[in-house]
C-alpha cells in the first residue's frame, strides 16, 4: 500500500496524543490524593484520550504492515469506543462543574461519589457499546454501498453518533451558559459585600467567560467540521475530505490535557516533583472545587 501523508499526519498526532495522556494517567493514578470526583472524571477523559492516540497509532501500523479486515474492525471499533468516551467524559467534567457550582454545600459528600461513579459506568458502557456494533456485525464490508465517509461503518451507525455528538454539545452548551451566569453572580456578591470597585467584578466576569468560551470554542472547532461532514457526507466522496475533517478532531484530544489536567495547580506540583524535585512528595494538596480547575 502506498504511503498516505495523511496516514502519517493521523499517526503522529496519535503519538502526540498517547504522550500526553499516558502522563496524566499515571500521575493520577499513582497519586494517592488524586481520589476525588474531580480527579476520577479528568482521569477518565485522559484515558480515553490514551485509548484514542493508541487507535490512531494501531490503525497505521495495520494498514500498512498487517492489512487485514478483522484488524480493521477491531482498530476502528477502539476508535470509536475512545473518541466517544472521550467526548463523553467531557460532558461528565461539565456536569460535575455545573453540580459543584450549583449545590455548593452538599458537593463533597458521599452523594457526589456516588453520582461519579453512576456517571463513569455509563460513560464507558455507552461507548463500549458503540465500539462493539462494528466487530458484532454492523459495518459495510459486504456492502459497499451502505458504507460512511468512515468505512467500515455504515452511514446509520455514524449518522447516531453525529446525532450523539451534537446532542452532548447542546447539553454542555447549555451548562455552560448556566455556569457562566452562576460565576457572574457570585463573583458580584462578593464584590458588594467587600466592597471591591467594580472594575474587579467585571475582570473577575471577563476572564471566567473568556475560559468557558476557550474550553466550548476548543471543542466545537475540532470536533464540529468531522461531525457536520459526518451527516453530510457519502461514501463516494473523496477520501481527503474525510482526513480534513478528521485530523482537527483528533487535536481535541490533543488540547484536552493542557486544558484539564495540566493547568491543575496539584497536578502541576506532582510533575513538577517527578520532573524537578521542586516540591516535596509529601506535601499536602488542597482539594479545590471543579469549578476552580
Amino acid at each position: 500500500v502506498a504511503l498516505n501523508p495523511w496516514d502519517v499526519a493521523l499517526c503522529v498526532s496519535g503519538t502526540i496524543i498517547s504522550c500526553e495522556n499516558a502522563v496524566v494517567v499515571v500521575v493520577i493514578f499513582y497519586t494517592p490524593t488524586f481520589r476525588a470526583p474531580m480527579f476520577l472524571l479528568i482521569g477518565s477523559l485522559a484515558t480515553a484520550d490514551l485509548l484514542a492516540g493508541l487507535g490512531l497509532i494501531l490503525h497505521f501500523a495495520f494498514i500498512y504492515f498487517m492489512p487485514s479486515e478483522a484488524v480493521s474492525l477491531l482498530t476502528v471499533g477502539l476508535l470509536v469506543t475512545s473518541f466517544t468516551a472521550s467526548v463523553s467524559s467531557l460532558l461528565t467534567i461539565t456536569i460535575d462543574r455545573y453540580l459543584s457550582l450549583y449545590n455548593a454545600l452538599t458537593y463533597y459528600s458521599e452523594k457526589t461519589v456516588t453520582r461519579t461513579y453512576i456517571m463513569l459506568i455509563l460513560t464507558w458502557g455507552a461507548s463500549v457499546c458503540y465500539g462493539l456494533l462494528p466487530v458484532m456485525g454492523w459495518n459495510c464490508l459486504k456492502a459497499p454501498s451502505a458504507c460512511s465517509v468512515v468505512k467500515p461503518l455504515t452511514k446509520n451507525h455514524l449518522v447516531i453518533l453525529s446525532v450523539s455528538f451534537f446532542t452532548v454539545f447542546a447539553v454542555m452548551l447549555q451548562l455552560y451558559v448556566q455556569i457562566c451566569r452562576i460565576v457572574c453572580r457570585h463573583a458580584q456578591q462578593i464584590a458588594v459585600q467587600r466592597h471591591f470597585p467594580a472594575s474587579s467584578h467585571d475582570v473577575a466576569t471577563r476572564k471566567g467567560i473568556a475560559t468557558l468560551a476557550v474550553i466550548l470554542g476548543t471543542f466545537a472547532s475540532c470536533w464540529l467540521p468531522f461531525a457536520i461532514y459526518c451527516l453530510l457526507g457519502d461514501y463516494s466522496y473523496p477520501a481527503l475530505y474525510t482526513y480534513v475533517t478528521l485530523l482537527p478532531a483528533t487535536y481535541n484530544s490533543m488540547i484536552n490535557p493542557v486544558i484539564y489536567a495540566f493547568r491543575n495547580q496539584e497536578i502541576q506540583k506532582v510533575l513538577w516533583t517527578v520532573c524537578c524535585g521542586c516540591f516535596s512528595s509529601t506535601m499536602p494538596f488542597r482539594s479545590r472545587s471543579p469549578s476552580d480547575v
